[in-house]
This record gives structure tokens, C-alpha cells and sequence, in this order.
């Protein structure tokens, strides 16, 4: 095969636009070096647009790009300089497939992002195609690009929050499009000054076609909805409320089990310590079969929860009626037979759920708004997982507007 085949077929397998392969070279350790140029014999104008043929300058450089299987390429660049016949200043031509003052191709940076998207930093760089440095500087680039993606048909919106450093009170908020199940955005703070600036910079266009927006049980969130989305329905999750729910629920067990300790501690008889004992038995390894849903429970933890039961009279009542809650929001598709089931359940379960009874009234007109259309944050939930698994491997980002980055091209990255 002789030289200008070869050419051929390295322009060919190369496949960018408007270039050709000059020449070529190997070298041992370091890789294929490609030195290509534009075909074009002209350049325009960034200033004026006149096309110009007058060659000013040559400008040579090496680039990073893509790799041929496991070989290592570089692209020997000449980004010509010319001068504009028309306002006589000299520029550099355009390649698309290069940036400014970048040393690798924008494809390369493409598949870079991607595979940062789906591992983390430092496993990305210690394959040896680029540093940690080229790499932040691809994210920053993309950041470029996102930075002006705002949400302009957004119906339903979801606010939850997570803990950037769990147990050190450092949370942020998130921001959800539950519609397309999309993070729209995540910011370092959740306070309602920090929501609101975001919020604001939308515009009240977007804010005034929100028609419902699913929150946690926080009056502040609820109070920056109400000031800024006139035409938005709050919607207090169901899944929040549950929680509350299933936390008062566990603490009547510990209160049982902590309480039976007790008991077989100053018990003096040792019948009476064997039935606390046997008691005590019952309520041990309950935690799981009391929270979770009754119908997703296997054979052995029905026993379980049967044994349970016997040995605890309040906790069996509790249960019932944390299930028959849960009913109530699987089961129910209209409002006006959720208020009265829901004042049903109220009313009955005042003796065993003091705080989760307020709290329900305190929010009733926000739950009740769930039976119209269903909507919950379990969209929220789903991408915080998401973020939470971002985070872990965060080590590769030095700042949080790198953490924000790399979780908003999760969903926002154009594969």
C-alpha cells in the first residue's frame, strides 16, 4: 500500500471535517501522531465575515484526541493565522472540532465527561489519557453550557433536600422536575433565602406556570411557593408524612423494649423475669416487620409480626393503623373521599399518633391535595439516591460547584 493510500485512509478513519492527514509518525511510548490541516484555502473573518485567502501566519500545536483501540493519538494542529482584506486585522481560522486554548479535541472531552459521568475523577484520570487538571477543565466548559439551561415548561416541581456531609447539619437543596423525573438544579444551601434567589432567576413567567410543587413537611419551603408561584398548589408528600408516621411507631417499640429491660432488671421472681423475658423475646428483631409495608412481607417475617402482635397489644393497634393509612393513599383517587377517610383515621388514631395526628392537621389542605393528581416526591427520592452515590465519590471534586456539576450532567449530558 503505498503513502497516499495510507493518507487516505487515516484522513478517512480520523473522520473530521474539512481536514485531511498530512503525515504520520509513531512513537514508541508515547503514540500516533496525526499532523493534519484544514482543506480549505480560506478562512473568515470573526469581525466582518470576509472570506480570506491571505495566509499571515502559521501556528503550530499538539493536541489530544481520541484513541485508535488502545494507542495513544495526538493531532499536529497548524491553526492558520490570516489577515481580513477587509479590515486589515489579522485572526485565527476556526476548527470546530478543537477550542481555544484547549489542549485535547472536543470529542475526546465528550467521551471524558461521559465516563466521569458514570465512574468519578481520579478513575478517569489514572487511565492516562488526560489529568485531573484537563478534567476539571472539561467540567467547567460544560458548566459554561448548563449554566444557562432554566427550566421554561416546568408543571411540577418537587423540593427535598440531602445532607452534603452526613451528620454535620451541611445540607443543600434539590430542585426536581417530576414530570420528566429530571434534576433541575442543586444548590449549596436550603434555606429560603437560597431557594428563593434561584427561584427569582427564573423568572416569573416559568414560576407563574408552575401548577403544583411537592414538598417536605418545612413551613419555610411552603412559605417560598406561596410568595413566588401564585398559580402552584402545595402538595406535602406522602412519603415524608409516612415517615413520621413509622418514626413514631418505631419509638413506641424501643419505649416497649426499653421498658421490658427495665422490668427483668428489678424483676425478683424468676417466673415474673421469665414472662418479661419471654415478652422481651417477642419484640426483638421487630423493626423491619413493623415498618415495612405488610404486603411485602415473606412468610417468616408474617410470623414475625404475628408474634409481635401477641406480646404488645399498642403496637398491634399501631401497626393497623399505619397500614390503614398507607391504604388510604394507594386506594383513594379523589379528594372528597380522602378527606373523610382521612378525617376517619384522624379520629381514631389521636390516642396512639399525638405528634403525627398534629402534624397532619397542621398540613391537612396540603396532604389532601395529593388525591387529585398523585403527586409525591418519590421522583425526588429516586435521583437523591443518585446524588448520594455522586457524593460518595465526590473525592475527585474539589469544591461544590463541581459537585454540582457532575450531578446536573446526569441528567443534563447530551450522550
Amino acid at each position: 500500500m503505498n503513502r497516499k493510500q495510507n493518507i487516505k485512509i487515516l484522513t478517512e478513519l480520523l473522520d473530521l471535517k474539512d481536514v485531511k492527514v498530512i503525515s504520520h509518525r509513531l512513537h514508541v511510548g508515547i503514540g500516533m501522531i496525526l499532523q493534519i490541516e484544514s482543506i480549505k484555502s480560506y478562512s473568515t473573518c470573526p469581525r466582518c465575515g470576509t472570506k480570506s485567502h491571505r495566509l499571515h501566519q502559521n501556528h503550530r500545536y499538539i493536541v489530544k484526541d481520541l484513541p485508535f483501540g488502545e494507542k495513544p493519538v495526538f493531532l499536529e494542529i497548524n491553526r492558520r493565522q490570516f489577515k481580513c482584506e477587509e479590515c486589515k486585522k489579522p485572526f485565527s481560522e476556526n476548527l470546530d472540532f478543537v477550542s481555544q486554548k484547549r489542549t485535547y479535541t472536543k470529542r475526546l472531552a465528550h467521551k471524558i465527561i461521559q465516563e466521569v459521568v458514570e465512574n468519578d475523577i481520579h478513575s478517569v484520570a489514572d487511565q492516562g489519557i488526560v489529568t485531573t487538571e484537563e478534567i476539571e477543565r472539561m467540567l467547567k466548559d460544560a458548566s459554561l453550557e448548563l449554566s444557562d439551561d432554566k427550566p421554561s415548561l416546568i408543571k411540577r416541581l418537587g423540593i427535598d433536600e440531602i445532607a452534603l456531609v452526613k451528620g454535620k447539619g451541611n445540607y443543600c437543596a434539590v430542585l426536581i422536575d417530576l414530570d420528566t423525573s429530571k434534576l433541575v438544579t442543586i444548590l449549596n444551601g436550603r434555606t429560603q433565602e437560597v431557594v428563593k434567589e434561584t427561584l427569582l432567576e427564573w423568572g416569573y413567567e416559568v414560576l407563574e406556570q408552575i401548577e403544583e410543587v411537592s414538598i417536605d413537611l418545612w413551613v419555610g419551603y411552603k412559605n417560598v411557593v406561596t410568595e413566588l408561584m401564585p398559580n402552584a398548589q402545595v402538595v406535602a408528600d406522602r412519603f415524608h408524612v409516612m415517615t413520621q408516621i413509622n418514626k413514631e411507631l418505631d419509638t413506641q417499640r424501643k419505649r416497649e423494649k426499653r421498658s421490658l429491660e427495665e422490668l427483668i432488671k428489678k424483676a425478683q421472681l424468676s417466673a415474673q423475669k421469665a414472662e418479661y423475658e419471654k415478652l422481651l423475646s417477642g419484640l426483638k428483631n421487630s423493626k423491619y416487620v413493623l415498618l415495612k409495608n405488610e404486603s411485602d412481607l415473606n412468610e417468616e417475617q408474617i410470623n414475625k409480626l404475628s408474634e409481635v402482635k401477641n406480646v404488645s397489644p399498642v403496637l398491634k393497634e399501631m401497626h393497623e393503623l399505619k397500614e390503614k393509612f398507607r391504604k388510604i393513599f394507594n386506594k383513594t383517587d379523589n379528594w372528597y373521599p380522602g378527606v373523610f377517610k382521612l378525617g376517619m383515621w384522624l379520629s381514631k388514631a389521636k390516642k396512639y399518633f399525638p405528634k403525627s395526628n398534629n402534624t397532619i392537621i397542621r398540613w391537612f389542605d396540603e396532604i389532601i391535595a395529593y388525591f387529585d393528581n398523585g403527586t409525591s416526591s418519590g421522583a425526588v427520592e429516586g435521583i437523591n439516591n443518585k446524588i448520594k452515590l455522586i457524593k460518595r465519590s465526590g473525592y475527585g471534586f474539589r469544591n461544590f460547584d463541581n459537585f454540582r456539576v457532575r450531578c446536573l450532567l446526569n441528567w443534563h449530558f447530551n450522550y
